[in-house]
């Protein structure tokens, strides 16, 4: 498939045909990832990284960063 190089702003664009996104399984604004190996471009999906729950609580400080919260007085005739 052949398409050609346009100007976008101060950078140059390929428009992808949409059967080639289905393919690669994206869509508008997704992230891809681009490398240049033996004179070819080639853009890739990036995979999902797992972060276990080990990693999750690695990164956790211990403070509780929830506000306190209240259900206010009742607007209507909703019951509580």
């Amino acid at each position: 498939m052949e398409t050609r190089l346009q100007k976008w702003g101060n950078s140059d664009g390929i428009r992808i045909p949409s059967s080639l996104l289905k393919m690669l399984d994206v869509k508008t604004n997704d992230k891809v990832e681009l490398n240049y190996e033996d004179n070819k471009i080639i853009i890739t999906k990036p995979k999902k990284r797992i972060i276990s729950l080990e990693e999750r609580f690695a990164k956790f400080n211990g403070e509780n960063l929830s506000k306190d919260f209240t259900w206010d007085d009742p607007q209507g005739k909703e019951i509580w």
